[in-house]
């Protein structure tokens, strides 16, 4: 699933602020080491392992964005689309969601609400609206909804690995064959990756495919991305070999995460997506300083291989 909003919201009793000035966040007293991975935290580790601190150690508040808030919009309609029978299921019905569908998600998270703040007379607000109506209607242009009959649709699933790393995420939709063969299908608001920048986002699908088939022990058929913005679809078929490699990519990974936790060493990564970063304020590499590590560290040298250790749980 596209969007910024997702997986990692603040720990139950935890309260974020923000005001003028750099962001700050009132941490829950039971604030923890991370104890799950789904593809859009990995995502942040491999990005930069501050930015991953920052979202999950120390739930720090992010703004919304248009682009993100649109892709959440444009998900909520096409996943109550399926909702009409096959033969009602048309650009001008998918059209007519998009109003309601943004009504429900600022009244579920009234934050985004801010975005047109500054919008007295909505036209923002109409241009916006229209933008997300584009999105919808060229997905018609690229699948053919009269034809298909999801089994699931923003499907949640999790599973735990033998070594204990629990994985999680949310599929937008899940086909299946006839035949039992499962397809597992994307949403994505931006445009297709050049063909050199397919692999990155293949992961995310892999990520999904390696859980299906630890819950249910099948490996999907396709793996399908299907770009709205630049009106584009993009298929793999994966094969066992590569679920075991993005596997063991993953256990690395999580062994890497748990060093920083341990630790409390997390290193930026300066790139070129720092400019859009909600963070710099606290980033030693924009002159700012981290909030106090929230977790118990390990002292160097000291063989307290327990203290912060990261568990299953």
């Amino acid at each position: 699933m596209e969007s910024s909003i997702e997986d990692a919201p603040p720990a139950e009793g935890a309260a974020v602020t923000q005001e003028q000035g750099p962001v700050t966040a009132v941490r829950s007293a039971a604030a923890g080491p991370p104890s799950s991975l789904s593809p859009s935290r990995a995502g942040d580790f491999m990005q930069c392992p501050l930015l991953y601190r920052f979202r999950v150690i120390d739930r720090l508040p992010e703004k919304p964005s248009e682009a993100a808030t649109r892709g959440t919009l444009v998900h909520a309609v096409l996943e109550r689309l399926f909702d009409a029978p096959a033969a009602e299921r048309t650009v001008p019905r998918a059209k007519s969601l998009v109003p309601g569908q943004w009504d429900r998600l600022r009244e579920s998270r009234p934050e985004v609400g801010e975005l047109f703040a500054d919008d007295p007379e909505g036209e923002r607000l109409t241009r916006w609206l229209g933008e997300a109506e584009r999105l919808v209607e060229r997905w018609f242009t690229l699948e053919d909804p009269v034809r298909l009959e999801p089994v699931e649709r923003e499907l949640f699933v999790e599973t735990e690995l033998e070594s204990g790393l629990r994985l999680r995420g949310i599929i937008d939709r899940v086909d299946v064959a006839p035949t039992g063969e499962v397809r597992i299908v994307d949403y994505k608001t931006g445009k297709a990756p050049r063909p050199e920048y397919a692999e990155g986002a293949l992961f995310q699908m892999k990520f999904y495919a390696l859980v299906v088939w630890r819950l249910k022990n099948v490996v999907p058929r396709r793996l399908q991305l299907v770009y709205l913005g630049s009106g584009d679809v993009l298929t793999y078929d994966p094969v066992l070999a590569d679920l075991e490699r993005v596997e063991r990519k993953l256990l690395a990974l999580w062994e890497a995460i748990r060093e920083a936790t341990e630790t409390g060493e997390w290193r930026p990564r300066p790139t070129k997506l720092c400019g859009w970063c909600d963070h710099q304020a606290h980033c030693p590499e924009f002159g700012g300083t981290p909030p106090p590590y929230p977790l118990p560290v390990r002292s160097a040298g000291s063989g307290d291989a327990g203290q912060g250790r990261m568990g299953a749980d």
